[in-house]
């Protein structure tokens, strides 16, 4: 059996996010380098992913960079009709190629960690003033100052301790006393 090996790089900017047209990402700069590795039945395609996103803040929704890193393998297989599963795809034989712009896209994708928040004091300034007055009740007189002291992740919450109303806890009290 003879494999062949050919290596590809792309450079996933702007204009390619756009084109697209993905909700998670918009704006990047994304080296990927590519190596196929072709045998008689099959391709294996591996992908190296390192750049930056750009994606909106989850505390004010202003745009930060965020470093985006992976390593993928797929493997490609011609058939009488499309299909995946996993990390295989069947490629028609009609057709004979396949386009890898989505799965660039969904790798870039799926690298960016689940949280994004701007470093302590780097925050739209008048954003976060307009949370902190909410978070505060509406008081008009609060200053913008930065919401380093508000405490928005709530990673630290315990899942095994289900969050209850007060008014429905005097009512346990009844069915532990049974």
């Amino acid at each position: 059996m003879q494999e062949t090996t050919a290596d590809a790089d792309f450079l996933l900017d702007n204009l390619f996010f756009a084109q697209i047209e993905g909700e998670e990402v918009q704006r990047g700069k994304v080296h990927v380098k590519l190596r196929v590795k072709k045998a008689i039945h099959a391709c294996e395609l591996n992908f190296q992913i390192e750049g930056v996103v750009q994606v909106p803040c989850d505390r004010c929704l202003d745009y930060m960079d965020v470093p985006v890193a992976t390593n993928e393998k797929i493997l490609v297989k011609l058939g009488k009709t499309y299909g995946e599963e996993g990390s295989l795809i069947v490629v028609p034989e009609s057709d004979g190629y396949i386009n890898v712009a989505w799965l660039l896209y969904e790798f870039v994708s799926l690298a960016i960690p689940m949280k994004h928040v701007h470093s302590p004091g780097k925050c739209n300034k008048s954003m976060t003033g307009k949370l902190k007055k909410h978070l505060r009740g509406g008081d008009d007189d609060e200053s913008s100052e930065d919401m380093e002291d508000l405490d928005f992740d709530r990673s630290g919450d315990s899942m095994d301790e289900p969050v209850t109303d007060p008014r429905w806890d005097s009512l346990k009290d009844i069915y532990n006393n049974n």
